[in-house]
């Protein structure tokens, strides 16, 4: 693949960070269009997506160091070359709930209501962003001999050069870009936008998001740390919590619901 889309003397554009980009604005865009239709102040919804991102880019990166720490060791200063790649969605996802939480707090907006809003755009915006490691050559997979293997040839490549790997960047493009549709679909299963539990939506993403990430993570190739008596990485435990959590959320939100209309 393509690492660096070009270099103009010390100028380089980096394919990730170009994706990386490109996803956020996106999901800003859709964002916008989905807060005007539901009668949120579209500034609102700006301000918060630029809090959410640089919170994300911050705990992303703080995470993947974390699980990481050997390729930073000899030089520090790598760990804010993010544009080369290096970045763990769990870890920008709990940092952005986190500031996201505080920001709707202060602003009394219903939180439930907003996150119904982003959810589709963050699942839009990552597929996107996950071209970006595609080219690269970061997250990606095992070895195998599969027809759909791909394999990497650029010296600047962060996956193994020269043997058929697992797609897992196309895989996960292709669940977000899934996740997205579906979501879509569940909204517009009703005749009103703001019809059926505030939550819903959001906390759907999550579970379906959890259970498509800690599947992939079987075919990851990149150390992904060791959990639960090595059976599980990381990522797959806190996928499968964010699944469990998330469906307690839904069936909690939907009785509270159907009691409040009672």
């Amino acid at each position: 693949m393509h690492p660096v889309l070009f270099k103009i003397g010390n100028i380089t554009l980096y394919t990730y960070g170009l994706f990386v980009a490109l996803g956020f604005m996106t999901a800003l865009w859709v964002a916008n269009r989905r807060a005007e239709y539901r009668g949120i102040e579209p500034e609102l919804i700006s301000d918060l997506f630029f809090l959410i991102l640089a919170s994300s880019l911050i705990g992303a990166r703080f995470f993947y160091v974390i699980l990481n720490f050997s390729e930073f060791s000899h030089d520090f200063l790598e760990v804010f070359k993010i544009w080369n790649g290096g970045l763990v969605f769990y870890g920008g996802f709990l940092f952005a709930m986190v500031s996201a939480l505080v920001f709707v707090r202060r602003r009394s907006i219903n939180l439930w209501a907003t996150a119904d809003v982003l959810a589709p755009p963050i699942a839009i915006g990552h597929a996107i962003g996950r071209i970006g490691c595609l080219f690269a050559g970061c997250c990606y997979g095992k070895v195998c001999h599969l027809p759909w293997a791909i394999e990497f040839h650029n010296i600047d490549s962060l996956a193994p050069r020269e043997v058929p790997l697992h797609p897992t960047q196309i895989y996960s493009i292709l669940s977000n870009l899934i996740i997205f549709i579906i979501l879509i679909l569940m909204e517009r299963k009703t005749t009103h936008p703001n019809r059926g539990f505030k939550g819903r939506i959001f906390w759907s993403y999550i579970f379906l998001y959890g259970m498509a990430r800690s599947a992939i993570e079987t075919f990851r190739g990149d150390f992904r740390g060791n959990f639960f008596m090595d059976i599980l990485s990381v990522s797959q435990a806190i996928g499968i919590a964010m699944a469990l959590f998330a469906a307690f959320m839904l069936f909690f939100l939907s009785r509270q619901a159907r009691h409040a209309g009672n």
